[in-house]
């Protein structure tokens, strides 16, 4: 029970942490939506936009000004959300790999190995957090401003959707939530494990009542200057 908790949570951890960093990296978090008007494939994502021939195949990108331009909110706090997003994820992936039974970390210290299987649950459930935001909340921008120009009869310029950079980030932090709470409950199964080290039992010293009697019943006998020095002073 105890592998088998580690195991479903370093699988989802991997593989929500790898969706993660491949979505704040890819470009195509808003795909163009009106196919059949276009001979391009175009997609955007938070730092370089690409457009793809559908003829010849043909990809092109560019990237956005400076960092420190002027972009729209929606972008900036996407990245700041998403790489946050990362950092910590990573992090708990990493403090998950040294809290596995299988890896020669700590090996007499199994407490410490649960304790550091807990710390990597909580960083994933904050992982969690600013990635679900930041996907669903540039999906929901993407989805509110196609809409406002489709119930205004507004068909100029290019309509976009959301593509599958955003779908990842989606599912990378509801994997991150899911390996955190396994790791949580694992925690809360395994956390009676004392931090005392496993001795073999060919170390341990035999514990016997009959020695202890016999050391508390046992007297030093007084030499002669300890006998004159005590007739001394009750004189």
């Amino acid at each position: 029970m105890r592998s088998l908790l580690q195991y479903v949570a370093c699988f989802f951890a991997f593989f929500s942490t790898g969706f993660l960093i491949v979505a704040t990296w890819t470009d195509c978090w808003m795909v163009n939506a009106d196919d059949s008007l276009e001979v391009s494939t175009k997609c955007r994502g938070l730092w370089w936009e690409c457009v793809t021939n559908a003829f010849d195949g043909i990809r092109t990108c560019d990237e956005y000004d400076s960092i420190y331009a002027e972009h729209p909110l929606k972008l900036v706090a996407t990245r700041a959300l998403m790489i946050t997003a990362d950092v910590v994820s990573g992090f708990g992936f990493i403090t998950l790999l040294l809290g596995l039974d299988c890896v020669k970390f700590l090996p007499d210290e199994p407490y410490i190995k649960i304790r550091l299987c807990f710390v990597a649950g909580t960083a994933l459930l904050i992982a969690g957090a600013p990635g679900i935001i930041g996907s669903v909340w540039y999906a929901i921008d993407v989805y509110v401003e196609r809409s406002s120009l489709i119930l205004h009869n507004i068909f100029l310029g290019i309509q976009y959707k959301f593509g599958w950079s955003c779908w990842l980030g989606m599912a990378g932090s509801l994997g991150c939530f899911v390996a955190g709470t396994v790791l949580t409950c694992y925690f809360n199964l395994f956390k009676d494990v004392g931090p005392e080290r496993n001795y073999p039992s060919s170390m341990r010293t035999p514990y016997s009542t009959t020695a202890v009697s016999k050391a508390k019943s046992y007297v030093a006998p007084r030499t002669e200057t300890a006998k004159m020095y005590a007739v001394d002073t009750r004189v």
